[in-house]
């Protein structure tokens, strides 16, 4: 019987140079796996792989050496420790994600919550390339959003409360990009120089800025054969369901420009990149 290798990849298979043999690509979203799963995917690999699990570099966990007589009863042993087979191939791939606000100090937006989200929303939605997403918490960008598809980085807009301030200047100290000075007691903030890092309110004793946590997202992202760094189209966004829209619009862009096997990178390079923001604008502002 003839075997179906692009179902078997489209399903997280993917063939090894060993005849008959295959690495299983899991579903892991956010980087995030409960000691359920681990101990799941730990028996599975003893028993059906060669006793080793190889970690990707998009967060997600291959279990090399599955027989091809064994896939069904591997996706079965798996299913029994919630466990599910991930994707490869044109789709939407693996959403990645720091641990972002909900354990990181830094953390500006709650990323696995929205890492989920978007995962439920796209996962192996099929495209005429892979497509990423990945997220991360801050300014620090420990998920070096830029380098996805869809890149989102959490960011705090900020506004300075005088009242509630003490003129400690720890925020003049914290910030990096020297857009606020201490002058007569006073604070002033360069907003054309702040990039939403959050620092400056984190950092204050008295709590004396106005936050609204929001995103900053980057289009085109590449990092393999060719390297580019994903462009913003707008400064900060602070509504989610916006935020939803506008990544909507990303992938249907995608899907109705792009030719077969081309990645979204060069799909805005050939129909435009002016084109292509219109389409964001017009979703933002709709």
């Amino acid at each position: 019987m003839a075997v179906d290798y692009s179902t078997l990849k489209k399903g997280g298979f993917m063939r090894q140079k060993q005849k008959n043999n295959f690495s299983l690509r899991l579903r892991v979203v956010g980087g995030n796996l409960s000691a359920k799963q681990l101990a799941k995917i730990a028996e599975v690999a003893d028993k059906f792989g060669d006793g080793h699990v190889h970690l990707t570099s998009r967060q997600s966990v291959e279990i090399p050496f599955i027989k091809l007589d064994d896939i069904d009863s591997v996706k079965a042993a798996l299913a029994e420790g919630d466990v599910e087979p991930g994707v490869c191939g044109p789709r939407v791939r693996t959403i990645t994600a720091c641990q972002g606000e909900a354990i990181c100090p830094s953390g500006c937006i709650d990323t696995y919550a929205l890492a989920k989200e978007l995962d439920d929303r796209y996962f192996a939605h099929e495209l005429p390339h892979k497509f990423k997403f990945g997220i991360t918490g801050c300014q620090n960008n420990c998920l070096k959003s830029e380098e996805n598809d869809v890149g989102i980085k959490g960011g705090i807009k900020v506004a300075w409360r005088e009242k509630d301030c003490i003129s400690c200047g720890v925020c003049v100290k914290a910030c990096r990009n020297e857009a606020i000075t201490l002058k007569d007691g006073k604070i002033s903030v360069d907003y054309d120089k702040c990039n939403f890092c959050g620092r400056c309110c984190k950092s204050c004793p008295t709590d004396a800025w106005d936050e609204i946590h929001g995103y900053i997202v980057s289009f085109g992202g590449l990092f393999g054969n060719h390297i580019n760094k994903g462009e913003t189209v707008i400064p900060f966004i602070e509504d989610h369901d916006k935020l939803l829209e506008i990544c909507d619009a990303a992938i249907k862009f995608f899907e109705e420009n792009a030719n077969p096997g081309e990645r979204f990178k060069f799909t805005i390079d050939r129909v435009g990149r002016e084109k292509f923001n219109e389409k964001i604008m017009e979703v933002y502002n709709g």
